[in-house]
């Protein structure tokens, strides 16, 4: 019995810190996305989002 409670509490755990990282992640992008600094930068360099895994394996 305790076995089980321990395997729901961390379970409960994990999916809380998922979606605390999803809250906190999207937060931030849309704070960057949207600010003076982060608007001037797309405009002015043509800096955009990544999209998906592409900036992990760019060699320059």
């Amino acid at each position: 019995m305790e076995l089980f409670l321990l395997f729901i509490v961390v379970t409960l755990l994990i999916i809380f810190l998922f979606i605390l990282y999803i809250i906190i992640e999207r937060a931030i992008r849309e704070g960057i996305n949207n600010s003076i600094i982060g608007r001037y930068l797309e405009e002015k360099h043509g800096i955009k989002e990544p999209q998906g895994d592409e900036d992990l394996f760019d060699d320059k």
